[in-house]
C-alpha cells in the first residue's frame, strides 16, 4: 500500500470565500500514482470546511444565505465565545459544514457522483489557510 500526503495553501481575501479545490485534488491524485484507494481531504483550521456539492454560482449563494441565517456573523455580542476575536459564527457554520471528504479513488479517477466537486469553504479568512490531502491505496 502507497501513501501521499500534501497540503494545499490558499490566500483567502475575504471573510468567506468558497473555493472549488478538485483541480488542486486531482493533480495530488496524479501526482500520487495511487489507482485504487481513497482520498481524505480536511480543512486545517477550525473556521473551515471541506464538503462535496455542485459548483454553480447560485447555489453558492444559498449556501452562504443559508449559513448567515443559520449563524449569523452580527451582532458579535450574540456569541460567548467572541472576546479575542469575532469568529464565532466561523465555528459554527465550518460545524454544519463539515470537516472532511473521503472520495473513493478507482482506475486513477476520483469515484465523483454527476456535478460533484470539492469545495474549501472559508468563514474567517483575509489570511493564508491550508488543506490537508492524504491519499491511500495502491
Amino acid at each position: 500500500m502507497k501513501s501521499y500526503r500534501k497540503e494545499l495553501w490558499f490566500d483567502i481575501k475575504q471573510r468567506r470565500e468558497l473555493i472549488n479545490i478538485t483541480p488542486e485534488v486531482q493533480q495530488c491524485l496524479q501526482e500520487s500514482e495511487i489507482t485504487d484507494g481513497l482520498i481524505l481531504v480536511n480543512a486545517m483550521h477550525i473556521s473551515a470546511s471541506v464538503f462535496i456539492n455542485d459548483d454553480e454560482s447560485g447555489l453558492h449563494h444559498d449556501i452562504e444565505v443559508w449559513l448567515e441565517k443559520l449563524a449569523p456573523e452580527k451582532p458579535y455580542s450574540q456569541y460567548q465565545h467572541n472576546g479575542y476575536e469575532d469568529n464565532a459564527d466561523a465555528h459554527l457554520k465550518r460545524t454544519i459544514m463539515g470537516r472532511e471528504v473521503v472520495v473513493a479513488v478507482t482506475d486513477g479517477r476520483m469515484d465523483f457522483g454527476p456535478w460533484e466537486q470539492i469545495f474549501y469553504g472559508e468563514f474567517d479568512g483575509k489570511r493564508r489557510k491550508r488543506v490537508l490531502v492524504k491519499i491511500i491505496g495502491e
